[in-house]
């Protein structure tokens, strides 16, 4: 039992390391875009898209499209990216 409470444990906690990176996901799902959509207003593809929710990292000028797409501007980088 005691193993298994620690494995939760742990994916909870790289759950929440993830959500500590980025709020990509939480702040596109707020405004009701799906991952294609935010795709196409940042110009980027769907496949950096969930890349970048599943805390990898990526270069500065895409996190910077994904601010604009997002409505943020850039002084609002840390609203988005923890790093």
């Amino acid at each position: 039992m005691m193993r298994m409470c620690a494995k939760i444990c742990n994916v909870c906690l790289t759950r929440c390391l993830l959500m500590i990176m980025n709020s990509v996901k939480k702040l596109r799902e707020e405004r009701l875009m799906s991952k294609a959509e935010l795709a196409r207003l940042a110009g980027v593809s769907p496949i950096t898209i969930d890349r970048i929710e599943r805390g990898e990292d990526c270069r500065m000028e895409t996190k910077r499209k994904i601010l604009l797409a997002l409505g943020f501007s850039l002084s609002d980088k840390n609203k988005v990216f923890q790093d």
